[in-house]
């Protein structure tokens, strides 16, 4: 299946919630759950991955009355992890943290025993949060432009940090050199943490960072920020300007939602869309994804569905633009 008819065909599933009769949705949903749901992440426990699969599974077991347990399966740049829900049973006790990886490595990798588009449906959209242009306080550079201009003068000599080959960071960082032109040289690490720290010690000068894990070094100035990489101004860095301000068009964030595996009741998708809707209007849980820098994503299956194919074409073109290969 090409690209084009697997995303057609995922858009239609993903609006295919609809075609069960009420009563069969309705007895669906007054059954389940009737036993302990797993929400699988492909990640290690402490980022924002973890945090957020934990503060949904705490607030979705309050509404679905029955324990949401968070699994962790890092590992293939999250794709055993997904592996892991494609194979389970489309019953809704397994699902799946669903983030930017997914979109990315249906380029990334050349071969997957899955199609994501095809293999999971989209359940709900949780959050959504920019990345920061952390440089090095030692460079001579203090805004968007500034970068920019340096970078041309100085082609190949700014290094460029990630968490690794294909992550967010990475990708947020090669959509701005193919928009731009520029050329800045890639520099993977095993994880975030490592590579910020590198970045502090000024080993390496530039990095597309996750706001939790850069704010406090820029209100320090151990970094300096120049930008955040959303569609917006962040609440958690209100006086850095958006990316898009110098370079319309520009956008990279990062996500998280809800997946399970295809065939997985449409009532049941509906009764967890439904509750984890809920959790979003609650100003409690509001506010505890604000203080993470976090806009809400709430919307139907099919909204989420829709900002998964849109962003496996958006980063495919990056990934295909950078030459990235999995580690």
């Amino acid at each position: 299946m090409n690209s084009r008819s697997s995303r057609r065909t995922f858009l239609h599933l993903a609006a295919g919630a609809v075609a069960l009769p009420a009563i069969s949705r309705g007895a669906w949903a007054q059954a389940y759950p009737s036993r302990p749901v797993r929400l699988i992440i492909g990640y290690t426990p402490g980022g924002s991955a973890d945090i957020t699969a934990r503060l949904t599974g705490q607030w979705l077991s309050e509404r679905l009355g029955q324990s949401v347990v968070v699994e962790s399966r890092p590992g293939g740049g999250t794709n055993i992890a997904t592996e892991a829900v494609v194979r389970a049973a489309p019953d809704g006790y397994t699902l799946l943290l669903v983030a930017p990886a997914n979109a990315i490595n249906a380029t990334l990798y050349d071969k997957l025993g899955f199609d994501f588009l095809r293999d999971i449906v989209p359940v709900a959209g949780i959050i959504r949060f920019p990345n920061v242009v952390d440089v090095h306080p030692s460079l001579p550079i203090k805004s968007i432009p500034e970068l920019i201009a340096y970078a041309k003068a100085n082609p190949g000599k700014l290094n460029m940090a990630s968490s690794g080959n294909g992550s967010t960071i990475h990708m947020s960082g090669e959509l701005f050199k193919m928009m731009t032109g520029i050329n800045m040289v890639h520099v993977p690490y095993r994880g975030g943490a490592p590579a910020l720290t590198d970045l502090i010690a000024g080993q390496v000068q530039v990095m597309f960072d996750n706001i939790p894990t850069s704010a406090d070094h820029v209100r320090t100035g151990r970094l300096r920020g120049l930008a955040v990489t959303g569609t917006a101004r962040s609440p958690v860095l209100p006086d850095l300007p958006t990316v898009a301000e110098f370079l319309p068009g520009y956008e990279a964030s990062a996500w998280y939602g809800l997946g399970a595996p295809k065939n997985t009741p449409a009532a049941i998708v509906e009764r967890i869309n439904a509750a984890v809707n809920a959790i979003l209007a609650d100003p409690a849980s509001q506010a505890r994804f604000t203080e993470l820098g976090a806009s809400l994503l709430p919307g139907s299956p099919a909204d989420f569905g829709k900002l998964l194919a849109d962003e496996t074409e958006k980063w495919g073109k990056v990934v295909k633009f950078a030459g990235a290969k999995p580690e």
